[in-house]
């Protein structure tokens, strides 16, 4: 199997090279409104932020932000096909301006953003972050009434474009890029705990970066598309996305308005057959290891492709894949995908209920 990933260059709030209906999900996390680091990019793109900024009108500063975040909206509301879903994750701030500490709830902003363009919300997950600094309390320390609670965990918004229908080739993809019972219980909670590794980042380049930790697209990529399926992030920062796009083996188009992230976006994506190879072993080996907790008479039915057991009908087709190699073209990457093979034996169901119906 080969999928393609473009990576391009470019202002986001124009993406001419995408084509309308053409994208079935976009996971994305944006630069936050409000959020210091992020002030000399929003100022950019916008002279009304920057004289906001400049006289501390917060309020109006949000809003000259969100404007900007608005015309990317536009153009994802543009080439995203009907039935599509949009994976947003967003920070809120807190911060002190000339009239006064407050926090800005950008996942509020956003959310009114998207359904006044006609998305439907759909529940979302707050994932928590680690944040142990001993300073990272605000206001009057042990003194009530005027502290400030600490703001550790991140949005992830849910909306969807519609109802999306599946022919016979897509439903057969859709099997396969099942996902297993256990981890379904798991993904689909509302409230993540995810750690993330340390970028090689350095410098300037580091101080504009805001990835956030690969298991999140990659989770997002495996709940809300199937194989084959194209992936777009408009803010693709050091190219986490399109990293957790190729590992889960479908087509990713990326934009990023900052061509010094090209050498990190390099290096992530050239890191996915071994990335792919571990991740998929691990959920191979977690669902073996679920099934031993359980044991085999617990399930009811077997997996066709590696022969283990699977507690549903739905998991009988699931089907992971490691990257082979990637190969470099003149606007992003091909990958070249292989079925992944479980490494161990585990004990098979003595009888099968049934098979899943179409």
């Amino acid at each position: 199997m080969k999928t393609e990933h473009r990576v391009l260059y470019d202002d986001a709030r124009s993406m001419d090279a995408v084509d309308d209906d053409s994208v079935e999900l976009v996971v994305t996390s944006p630069p936050y409104p409000m959020i210091g680091m992020w002030d000399e990019t929003f100022a950019s793109m916008s002279d009304e932020a920057c004289e906001a900024l400049e006289e501390g009108e917060g309020e109006r500063a949000y809003e000259a932000m969100h404007a900007q975040l608005d015309a990317v909206w536009d153009e994802v509301d543009r080439v995203l096909a009907p039935g599509g879903t949009v994976c947003v994750n967003v920070g809120d701030a807190t911060r002190k301006v000339d009239d006064g500490f407050r926090v800005y709830t950008n996942h509020e902003r956003v959310t009114r953003a998207f359904e006044e363009r006609g998305f439907r919300s759909l529940p979302g997950v707050v994932w928590r972050k680690p944040a142990n600094s001993a300073a990272k309390f605000m206001g009057s320390g042990m003194m009530p009434p005027n502290a400030y609670v600490t703001l550790e965990h991140e949005h992830i918004l849910v909306l969807r474009k519609g109802e999306r229908s599946f022919d016979d080739d897509a439903r057969e993809r859709r099997y396969e890029s099942a996902y297993f019972w256990e981890e379904r219980n798991d993904w689909f909670s509302d409230l993540w705990r995810v750690r993330g590794e340390r970028q090689a980042l350095d410098g300037d380049t580091r101080d504009r970066s805001g990835a956030f930790p690969f298991e999140i697209p990659y989770r997002l990529v495996s709940m809300y598309s199937v194989y084959g399926d194209t992936v777009l992030d408009p803010f693709l920062g050091t190219g986490t996305t399109t990293a957790a796009v190729v590992c889960s083996a479908r087509n990713s188009v990326g934009y990023e308005i900052d061509g010094d992230f090209g050498d990190a976006v390099a290096s992530t994506v050239g890191k996915t057959p071994g990335l792919s190879r571990r991740v998929t072993a691990e959920r191979l080996e977690a669902h073996a290891g679920f099934v031993e907790e359980r044991g085999a008479e617990a399930f009811g039915y077997t997996s066709e492709r590696y022969g283990f057991p699977v507690m549903t009908a739905q998991e009988e087709d699931i089907l992971l894949r490691n990257v082979e190699d990637i190969e470099t073209t003149e606007d992003g990457y091909v990958a070249h995908h292989t079925v992944a093979e479980a490494s161990g034996e585990v004990e098979r169901p003595q009888t099968t209920l049934g098979s899943h119906e179409t």
